[in-house]
């Protein structure tokens, strides 16, 4: 079958691999149909490189047919339309049972120290072949995969893979209070997801930083205030813009929806480039002692927050050694909250907004649809944000 790649920094490729086998009797086989491309796609392509190993097989955001099940999957059969969370998990531990999968006990990656195991994210999360391929094995088929019924285009129920829940979950944890207001900064798919989703909840205020002029505009039309980072002289003068629309307090809530490789942190990209560098067992050794990430955008939701606030973090850090300015968080009584997104435990909120109309516009969400053979162009296109694109679809 063919597959998208890590072969180094910046270098993915769509090569030629075995088709994906029933291993274990909890497993299935899924025909891709469409595949996304994520922002944390954008951080094994670089950042997180010492962490890949050549051909490793990238993407965590499939849709397809079911083609194959192992004898204890009682629930699919083959034929069957579904969606597969980003995250690997058995259904019935500790942590499952609490909502949280992303904890899973059962795939764990216990000697990396992470979570759940994850479909294509590094050995970090197990190195689970992923999901920018023809055919997928789904682990734990048991409880991931969510059946959607047939009819509506991919991208009607796509989502459900990460973009929704994660975003679902970002607000979620903001935990607005009614009649306040949401700032969200990035403005990428889960970004602009979040805003769809606060207004769609009834959040009065929904503010949007970026500085990318397509993604301003598009959260401009579904009602979003906007704020372009670029047009300020310095976050000083935007803090005070955005705070003097709320009340001179600052927003209610923050959503970083950026993450480890924002603009604006120069000395820590210049260290997360130079690791890149090394060779990877000692840069991924390096990293996980005195790895830092790109602050920028978790220092202004520290700044922007008013106080008594809360900031919900949804973009992926992943530091070792990040400097925090606690006498501010603790001054400032600030509410953190942050993880990825436990997506079957959202699953049954999002899922009414998707058979019927479509108030979150999902159907045209995707900016970009391509051939799985046009990956390596994608990831640059989405890397460097050209063209004016926000969410790549790509189909084997």
């Amino acid at each position: 079958m063919r597959a998208v790649t890590w072969h180094g920094k910046r270098d993915v490729r769509v090569d030629e691999v075995p088709d994906p086998r029933i291993e274990q009797p909890t497993d299935a086989i899924l025909r891709v149909t469409s595949t996304g491309l994520c922002g944390s796609d954008l951080h094994l392509y670089e950042v997180l490189a010492p962490f890949m190993n050549p051909g490793d097989i990238l993407g965590h955001e499939p849709i397809g047919i079911v083609e194959e099940v192992g004898p204890e999957v009682p629930h699919l059969r083959p034929g069957d339309r579904v969606v597969v969370p980003f995250q690997i998990a058995c259904g019935h531990c500790w942590m499952c049972e609490r909502g949280l999968p992303t904890q899973c006990e059962t795939t764990q990656v216990s000697e990396e120290g992470s979570g759940a195991a994850l479909f294509g994210y590094s050995r970090l999360y197990g190195s689970v072949p992923g999901a920018q391929a023809e055919y997928l094995r789904v682990p734990q088929a048991q409880y991931g995969p969510i059946k959607v019924p047939e009819g509506p285009s991919d991208d009607r129920f796509l989502y459900l893979s990460d973009v929704l829940p994660t975003a679902w979950q970002a607000v979620r944890y903001a935990d607005v209070p009614p009649g306040g207001s949401l700032a969200v900064l990035g403005l990428g798919p889960i970004g602009e997801m979040s805003c769809r989703i606060a207004l769609h909840q009834g959040v009065e205020r929904v503010i949007g930083i970026d500085l990318v002029p397509e993604r301003l505009g598009r959260a401009r039309l579904r009602g979003v205030e906007v704020f372009d980072l670029s047009a300020y002289d310095g976050q000083d003068d935007l803090i005070a813009a955005v705070r003097e629309a709320t009340g001179g307090r600052g927003p209610d809530a923050v959503v970083d929806a950026v993450g480890t490789e924002a603009h604006g942190s120069p000395v820590a990209k210049a260290q997360q480039q130079a690791a890149t560098l090394l060779p990877r067992a000692w840069a991924a050794k390096l990293h996980q002692k005195v790895g830092t990430d790109r602050l920028a955008a978790l220092y202004l939701a520290i700044d922007l927050v008013r106080r008594g606030g809360t900031i919900s973090l949804s973009g992926v850090y992943g530091g070792a050694a990040d400097p925090l300015p606690m006498l501010t968080l603790f001054d400032k009584q600030i509410q953190l909250r942050m993880g990825q997104a436990n997506v079957r435990r959202w699953v049954d909120d999002i899922l009414p907004l998707l058979t019927d109309e479509d108030p979150l516009g999902v159907d045209t969400f995707a900016t970009h649809h391509l051939p799985l053979s046009d990956a390596p162009h994608a990831y640059r296109m989405f890397q460097r944000k050209e063209d004016g694109v926000s969410k790549i679809v790509m189909r084997p």
